[in-house]
């Protein structure tokens, strides 16, 4: 009797889920788990909660979703609190389970929790899936990977690179463990939170039966922006601030996990052959690119790219607190930037482009460290990502691979060019939420 234990991460689906197919495939009895962090609750050096209301509601919707699909299939998730390090020996112990399967995330934390089980004698089994590439199909060794984006761009098209076609959900998972009794443990905890009132000014209203953020609305989601062929439109309107179709909005859903980078290239490869490619549908090949690439280079060089130099030679970042608080709430005077500070306040959600010019307003016009937006950003949008949120503080803040040594944009320029007409500006200008009544 093979009995194992599945533990979700930021891999909330059944679809295209490689670690989860195999210990399928090697169980007689399955135990799947989720584990919310302590850490996750803490308050960072910089003085707020690390995960923020925002993320909280789309990661509780997520596994509750999560959970009713395995419910269907004849099993059921654990929810649990605590660290991974001592819930899960205790699991192993309670249950008989004899093996780990987890999927592998490059970043120090998850990957020192793994560690940290192996080292304690827990067989631990960590498969790669989160990539549209895996890292063994590059046409290099990965510490090999060009330093400069656009290079490992040309030549993984040079070189044609494949990408495994997604794998379907398995029908039916094993059973839960013969000696699982539903009422006995005490590790089996809720994520609910109260849900945030409807914000009307969204670009990605989340709190909608269209935009959840789970397995179902993902496909959903994916269907419904190829059906109106807004990949045509992509590269035209990707830079606007204001609407939902301006950007296919599909980082919520793979920073949680609920769809998966290679079930998003399926779809749009059938698509371009069913309705032509251009250059906007490459064009979300290519975002999908730079998302592979942050992951790689994490892969690459590790904790590097965690240190206040990142990789660098520069001397530690400055710091007002003073000022960085005021970016925070959207009180730094600069207008534009205010505007995306409350957006994001507001709906967990910001364009791309006023990521950018909101980040580089902080380093270069306020003198704060990189790390405190790093860190804000990560407790406030819904579509945190560990790989590019790090990846593009870097970039920005001139300790990355960016061979320019740093990004700084005008934010007047930007503003000309972006809102020209200060419709997104005034849309923001304050701090009262247009809301109607609360989620359904």
């Amino acid at each position: 009797m093979n009995r194992v234990l599945y533990w979700f991460r930021n891999d909330l689906r059944l679809a295209d889920q490689p670690a989860l197919l195999q210990a399928c495939a090697r169980a007689d009895q399955l135990l799947p788990i989720y584990i919310h962090d302590p850490r996750q609750d803490a308050t960072t050096p910089w003085g707020f909660t690390r995960m923020g209301a925002h993320r909280r509601g789309v990661l509780s919707h997520a596994l509750h979703t999560l959970d009713a699909e395995l419910r269907a299939r004849g099993s059921r998730l654990f929810i649990l609190h605590g660290q991974a390090q001592q819930l899960i020996p205790q699991l192993l112990q309670c249950f008989g389970l004899s093996t780990v399967y987890v999927e592998k995330i490059a970043a120090p934390e998850e990957i020192a929790d793994v560690e940290a089980l192996k080292a304690s004698g827990v067989a631990v089994q960590a498969i790669w899936q989160s990539s549209l590439i895996h890292p063994e199909s590059l046409p290099f060794d990965i510490s090999q990977l060009p330093e400069v984006f656009s290079t490992f761009r040309s030549r993984v098209e040079k070189y044609a690179v494949p990408i495994l076609a997604p794998l379907a959900a398995p029908r039916t998972l094993p059973p839960l463990p013969d000696n699982f009794n539903e009422d006995a443990p005490s590790f089996d905890v809720s994520l609910d939170v109260s849900p945030p009132p409807e914000e009307m000014r969204s670009a990605f209203p989340y709190f909608t039966a269209a935009c959840r953020v789970d397995e179902p609305g993902a496909q959903a989601h994916l269907a419904q922006y190829l059906a109106r062929k807004l990949p045509h439109t992509y590269k035209a309107t990707r830079n606007a601030l204001i609407g939902i179709d301006y950007s296919s909005k599909w980082s919520p859903f793979l920073a949680l996990g609920t769809i998966s980078a290679r079930q998003i290239m399926a779809a749009l490869r059938r698509f371009e052959a069913e309705h032509g490619a251009n250059e906007g549908s490459y064009w979300l090949w290519f975002e999908l690119l730079w998302r592979d690439y942050f992951r790689f280079l994490h892969l690459k060089h590790g904790v590097r790219l965690y240190r206040a130099s990142g990789l660098s030679a520069l001397p530690p970042p400055t710091h007002d607190a003073a000022a960085f608080k005021r970016w925070t709430q959207g009180h730094s005077g600069q207008p534009f930037v205010d505007a995306a500070m409350r957006e994001l306040s507001a709906t967990g959600y910001l364009s791309n482009r006023m990521r950018q010019v909101a980040a580089s307003f902080l380093i270069h016009d306020l003198g704060c460290d990189w790390r405190a937006g790093a860190a804000w950003y990560e407790s406030q949008l819904i579509d945190y990502d560990v790989y590019s949120n790090q990846g593009n503080w870097l970039y920005l803040a001139g300790r990355g691979t960016d061979p320019r040594g740093g990004r700084r944009f005008n934010p007047h320029k930007q503003a000309a060019d972006y809102d020209a007409d200060g419709r997104y500006t005034a849309l923001w200008r304050d701090d009262s939420p247009h809301v109607r009544g609360g989620m359904a």
